[in-house]
């Protein structure tokens, strides 16, 4: 991508992602940012969380946030993101809650609020799981959530759930 190109995505709309994995998870973590930032130029990361897999047993997830800017609809971006995540050798034939090479979600989309391409947004794991509101409230603590209202540091304040997480 060129720097143009880079530039043209940076104009775009604020769009905050999930990414996990647990299967050679610092590599897959890594690379997830690393494709992101040669298609969207600049992407502000937070940092890497290790925490229990949920609904499941198996290994540990590495669980990040990252905020990228870009034109493209929510369409476009699920799309190219399915296809990141079978690059890196996601399968799609295993139960929802299961070993993941690559997991990115779209957790907020400008500020969407319903059905968009086949999404839901906001994301509702943002305020139901630790390993998503928290690495989102450590880059965007004072965003609102375009539903309740409340900035995202609020919604880590008053976080009820399981708080298993470890800072690596």
């Amino acid at each position: 991508m060129t720097s143009s190109q880079a530039q043209g995505q940076a104009s775009g709309v604020e769009v905050y992602l999930g990414l996990g994995s647990n299967l050679d998870a610092e590599r897959h973590i890594a690379a997830g940012f690393a494709a992101l930032r040669r298609q969207f130029g600049e992407v502000l990361c937070s940092p890497v969380y290790r925490s229990p897999a949920v609904g499941f047993s198996g290994d540990d997830f590495l669980n990040a946030a990252a905020r990228i800017r870009t034109d493209w609809p929510v369409g476009r971006l699920k799309d190219w993101l399915t296809e990141l995540e079978n690059a890196h050798g996601r399968d799609r034939t295993q139960p929802k809650f299961s070993d993941r090479s690559l997991d990115i979600d779209i957790l907020l989309h400008g500020d969407k609020v319903g059905e968009h391409d086949g999404l839901f947004l906001p994301r509702e794991e943002v305020l139901e799981y630790a390993h998503v509101l928290k690495p989102l409230a450590d880059i965007a603590p004072g965003l609102r959530h375009p539903v309740t209202g409340l900035c995202f540091a609020e919604h880590w304040q008053g976080f009820r759930g399981d708080r298993v997480l470890q800072a690596l």
